[in-house]
């Protein structure tokens, strides 16, 4: 595995699911890990299974909608672990529904915690990275966004359309300074697909036979692990691309 002894890691919504998967990934590859979310008692426990095997970790409880939350967790960051090297924003309300079925609300709630948290996150981090000479930035998307029938998710697919785009904005005007900036598409074990599978089982039956390799990834093992790689000096010369880690279902393009 590669190795991140030495690097700090920042990673929202890493109480449970995808993100503490790769906040648990990330330690055990060697960084140190802010472990961020709303529900302080979830980080707590994340830093815990951290700590049993030696990592290295803080939790900051953050709302990823509040500006001053934002601020507040790259600061402590920085100052508890000297810097910052890599970001992840993988917290993300989810505004599911059929359009006319969706609030205002909803949606808007979408669009705070997704692209405009991750947007700002990218400008808070971004001065800490260049002091260290580079950096990784991730921003989750969704393979709901190539789904054959969009049908209840079209404003979920329109948030998470938008933070592609920052990611391709990132790359492009960060490279020089040796940040990159990618977006992944997990499929994974997580509460909320446990959940939509539990929900919609028909949907869900249908879902599984799309996906080649047959299976539903594993938070640590299949998404945390694929980041920690991504970070390493092997993929050094890749930014700006969406990669999708869902076993083959979806055709980004």
């Amino acid at each position: 595995m590669t190795n991140l002894s030495g690097k700090v890691a920042l990673v929202t919504g890493a109480g449970q699911g995808v993100g503490q998967g790769i906040a648990l990934a990330l330690a055990r590859a060697g960084a140190a890990v802010a472990v961020t979310g709303r529900t302080e008692s979830k980080l707590v426990e994340t830093c815990a299974q951290i700590k049993a095997f030696g990592g290295k970790s803080v939790s900051i409880a953050c709302n990823v909608r509040a500006v001053g939350d934002l601020a507040r967790t790259v600061e402590k960051t920085a100052a508890d672990f000297g810097g910052i090297d890599i970001l992840v924003n993988n917290a993300q309300e989810v505004p599911l529904g059929r359009l006319m079925d969706v609030a205002d609300e909803a949606f808007l709630g979408g669009f705070e915690s997704g692209p405009l948290a991750s947007f700002r996150l990218m400008k808070m981090v971004h001065p800490y990275m260049v002091k260290r000479g580079g950096g990784v930035m991730f921003n989750l998307a969704t393979s709901a966004a190539q789904r054959w029938d969009m049908s209840g998710y079209g404003t979920y697919a329109a948030v998470k359309q938008a933070i592609r785009s920052l990611t391709r904005a990132g790359a492009a005007e960060w490279g020089p300074d040796g940040i990159r900036v990618l977006t992944i598409a997990p499929h994974a074990d997580s509460p909320a697909l446990k959940w939509w599978i539990a929900n919609r089982p028909a949907e869900s039956a249908e879902f599984f036979k799309t996906i080649p390799l047959g299976r539903i990834g594993e938070c640590e093992r299949d998404i945390g692990n694929a980041i920690v790689a991504l970070c390493g000096p092997e993929m050094g010369y890749l930014t700006g691309a969406t990669i999708p880690l869902d076993g083959g279902q979806a055709n980004f393009h």
